[in-house]
């Protein structure tokens, strides 16, 4: 996880909110932000992920890298944590469905080892969302942040790892949640680089996402054959606390059996579900042949949940000591440039970004 810590009262500084408006719509109470790259992230928290498995990098045969904040379009974020790694071998490809990117990478992982394409995997999600938010618009502002997990998966003989799946996506609600100024539609549309803006309708996110997540989960449970009783752990994507106790009480899973990271972590899109996995683990709240659900939705409006029976171990097979490089800003200094460049654009790119929308929808 980057250092540098955003509390509510540092974004009080410059919206009108409050921690206790934010805590009470939210369950978040800080969130953080990265001084580094999305790729720097990413290789950190997969070399902390090879040493728990005691896998050389160059033995890696693939990397699934799942974000929707590429540090660039071209080339592909995940070859640059392969050359990062060292890890000529792997092949490198990354998927993108915003917050269940993570998920959705997994799978993509399992089934390339269960068809025999590849024998091991490092799955990544990670998100570099400050760079993205509007954050003059409170009702965004206060729900993201960046951060990092990664998970070596392996082949193996025993009956774990992912168990079931079911994966879906709403588009007829896509356009509820949308970044508008990135992407080859505002290409020479006269969007000055560096300005966004996001569409989120929170009420019907909320709708669609709870209901995905529920039928997701109970699809995915009943495909191995298994109760909401059965579960030992839920970790699910932290969008925010009211989501998640809606699918938890839906579900019929008591809220104890839910990992939650929303309050320190805030939503960090595809990272939401790995670092609630690794802080579970950190926790001992992980044992070994532990039954855990994950559901999760995104953008698209795209939603996923996953039951997997975690192996024999879970402590590290080897200790990690690497760290992120010092950073020498607090968060809220970083975000009060992000504001100000942002202001430099957007008086020439609003025009355009309303323009390159409405074209868009048709």
């Amino acid at each position: 996880m980057p250092p540098a810590i955003l509390s509510n009262a540092d974004l009080s500084t410059f919206l009108d909110t409050s921690d206790e408006w934010i805590v009470t719509r939210t369950g978040m109470r800080e969130r953080r932000i990265s001084h580094v790259s999305g790729i720097d992230l990413a290789t950190l928290a997969a070399r902390r992920a090879l040493a728990c498995a005691d896998l050389d990098p160059a033995d890696v045969e693939l990397i699934v890298y799942g974000s929707c904040s590429n540090d660039e379009q071209v080339p592909n974020s995940a070859s640059g944590l392969q050359f990062a790694l060292g890890s000529k071998r792997a092949a490198a490809m990354d998927v993108n469905t915003a917050c269940t990117s993570f998920l959705y990478s997994l799978s993509t992982a399992t089934a390339m080892i269960r068809t025999g394409v590849v024998r091991n995997a490092v799955v990544i999600g990670v998100e570099i969302i400050a760079q993205y938010i509007d954050w003059e618009n409170r009702n965004v502002a206060v729900l993201f942040g960046d951060g990092c997990g990664a998970v070596v998966v392996q082949a193996s003989d025993r009956e774990e790892g992912v168990l079931a799946e079911q994966l879906g996506c709403i588009a007829d609600a896509r356009q509820t949640l949308r970044i508008r100024g990135m992407g080859a539609a505002y290409i020479n549309q006269g969007v000055t680089f560096g300005n966004t803006l996001v569409d989120f309708e929170g009420q019907e996110i909320f709708k669609r996402a709870v209901g995905g997540m529920v039928q997701a989960s109970a699809t995915a449970m009943e495909k191995c054959g298994v109760t909401a009783d059965d579960i030992d752990l839920v970790v699910p994507h932290q969008a925010n606390l009211r989501i998640i106790e809606a699918v938890a009480s839906r579900a019929g899973i008591p809220m104890e059996k839910v990992m939650l990271t929303v309050d320190r972590y805030a939503n960090m899109s595809s990272a939401t579900v790995p670092v609630a996995l690794e802080a579970a683990l950190a926790e001992g709240r992980v044992k070994p042949g532990s039954l855990i659900l994950m559901p999760a939705f995104g953008a698209g409006l795209t939603f996923c949940a996953h039951v997997v029976r975690w192996g024999e171990r879970v402590t590290p097979l080897k200790p990690w000591t690497l760290e992120l490089p010092p950073c020498k800003r607090t968060a809220l200094e970083m975000v009060n440039d992000i504001r100000a460049q942002k202001a430099r654009h957007a008086a020439a790119s609003a025009p355009a970004l309303e323009t390159a929308h409405f074209a868009d929808m048709g």
